[in-house]
């Protein structure tokens, strides 16, 4: 089995965001690679009937109370208190997810790199596109051209095709991970992607 972590990913996910500087350091510690796999995530909830947890909990007692906690508990163990929520939440992520499919390889992990910290440390109000320009501009990418191919035919199937071929595949939610087969799903599950993969 290749030593490959596949990342099933979309922006909106908060976390999306816990989970990546985690599982960046894991993998540096393996010397495991990364794919990034973009997906819609409303389009997922919508084809498996999945939807976030703060309105499908939202009648349990104590069930949302206690996701904030081990949520807490997560960013505490990693040192994530950079982490914010972001005032927009749940945010349409369409645009960007379609400019990070229309990128390849590595390309869509520095992509990752340069807008986390914008979206979840600082507020970016994704939908404004002078913003997401600017911090896009600031790492180095075209921000005006990744806008100019999101709004490609090819590129908008390309992320619906996407979305459902992960859905087909088993996903529902972000984040999502694969190793060969093998499906992981949220950010807890990262100890056990480590057993797996030390094991090869």
């Amino acid at each position: 089995m290749t030593k490959t972590v596949e990342f099933i990913f979309d922006f909106v996910s908060p976390n999306a965001y816990l989970a990546w500087y985690p599982l960046r350091e894991m993998l540096a510690g393996q010397g495991a690679s990364l794919t990034i796999t973009p997906v819609f995530l409303g389009g997922m909830h919508k084809l498996t009937g999945n939807a976030p947890p703060m309105i499908r909990d939202a009648g349990i007692k104590g069930k949302n109370e206690y996701g904030m906690l081990e949520m807490r508990r997560f960013i505490a163990r990693h040192d994530l208190q950079r982490f914010t929520m972001n005032p927009q939440f749940p945010f349409n992520s369409v645009t960007l997810q379609r400019m990070l499919i229309a990128l390849e390889g590595d390309d869509r992990i520095d992509f990752i790199e340069a807008m986390l910290p914008p979206i979840w440390e600082r507020g970016l109000d994704v939908t404004d596109a002078e913003q997401v320009g600017a911090a896009l501009g600031a790492a180095g990418f075209n921000g005006e051209s990744l806008l100019a191919q999101s709004q490609d035919p090819a590129i908008k199937q390309a992320l619906i095709d996407s979305t459902e071929d992960a859905v087909n595949r088993g996903a529902f939610g972000i984040p999502t991970f694969y190793i060969g087969e093998e499906m992981f799903f949220g950010k807890e599950r990262l100890g056990q992607m480590e057993e797996m993969l030390a094991e090869h």
